[in-house]
């Protein structure tokens, strides 16, 4: 008996995952094309009539995405709580702080925004614009695309510092022309236990904060954004894999979402060039995260009661 139902389980995996996997690459290659064709034409001619029929066929992709999410994968249960002062609508912008654990959090995000909030990008590499399709779709879509130089590279020429910070102005101002949401993910990487000793991070759940970032971001469009918003994700059963989400063995995913006023001091200020609001902007961030980190607490605690 337990091993018929050893075998019954395997064969709802497989076709589970063949589904899922056909699905998606049928969903690319009917949406993938139009995307790309229609960016060709910004090469001769800036078009926001182009820009919004572009994020009306990625919405339509993400659809199918949440689709099988709903259909495909019944037994994943989600845990949804937005504070009651956060108003959250398609036409809002929005500057979006997350915790980073698995490639599984662009997904919930994206299964949680796009009934509620303007299409996500993020902080993407300049590099990735060599990936085909992929970059390509980044590029056309207006992710910030940055050239990132390193500090030695920076230290032989001081000039790039100040070019990455244009090229990072120019890209979150080229948003401004629609509405958007821009995610950051402040800890710069997927926490694992290993980064998380490595670092001695003063937090049980979280890596260190990065503040340059966020700094910068809200320096260029602090001003112009409805809400900062903190996404807290939580898989109370733990962190899974991609494979492991889109086979249905995630049980449960919690997602709580805050706004975070934004002080005037922040706006008025300069991480760049001001040493003290840097040790005042880090303070801010920290206390955040410290509060991030207990929320994560007691929504585990809740789950193990």
């Amino acid at each position: 008996m337990t091993s018929h139902r050893a075998k019954q389980s395997l064969f709802k995996k497989i076709t589970r995952g063949m589904t899922v996997g056909s699905v998606i690459t049928g969903s690319t290659f009917l949406h993938g094309p139009p995307v790309l064709a229609l960016g060709l034409t910004k090469l001769f001619k800036q078009s926001r009539k182009v820009d919004e029929t572009n994020i009306q066929i990625t919405n339509s992709w993400l659809s199918v995405n949440n689709w099988l999410i709903d259909h495909v994968l019944p037994n994943t249960q989600w845990d949804i709580h937005i504070d009651e002062d956060l108003d959250l609508n398609l036409q809002g912008r929005y500057l979006m702080l997350c915790n980073h654990q698995s490639w599984v959090d662009t997904t919930v995000n994206q299964y949680f925004g796009l009934t509620r909030m303007p299409l996500t990008r993020f902080f993407t590499k300049w590099e990735l614009i060599f990936i085909p399709f992929v970059g390509q779709a980044f590029k056309i879509l207006g992710f910030p695309m940055m050239k990132r130089h390193s500090k030695s590279e920076i230290a032989k020429n001081p000039a790039l510092k100040h070019r990455d910070i244009l090229e990072a102005r120019k890209s979150c101002e080229q948003l401004l022309s629609q509405p958007f949401t821009l995610l950051n993910y402040v800890e710069g990487t997927r926490f694992t236990p290993e980064k998380h000793a490595q670092q001695k991070s003063p937090y049980q759940h979280l890596l260190k904060p990065k503040a340059g970032g966020l700094a910068l971001a809200l320096n260029i469009l602090g001003n112009q954004v409805d809400a900062l918003v903190d996404m807290t994700i939580v898989y109370p059963d733990g962190i899974p894999d991609y494979s492991e989400f889109w086979l249905g063995e995630v049980p449960r995913i919690a997602i709580h979402l805050r706004k975070i006023d934004i002080p005037a001091w922040i706006l008025a200020g300069s991480y760049e060039d001001d040493r003290e609001f840097r040790s005042k902007f880090h303070q801010w961030l920290a206390q955040i995260w410290k509060e991030k980190d207990q929320l994560i607490s007691d929504i585990k605690a809740k789950y193990s009661a």
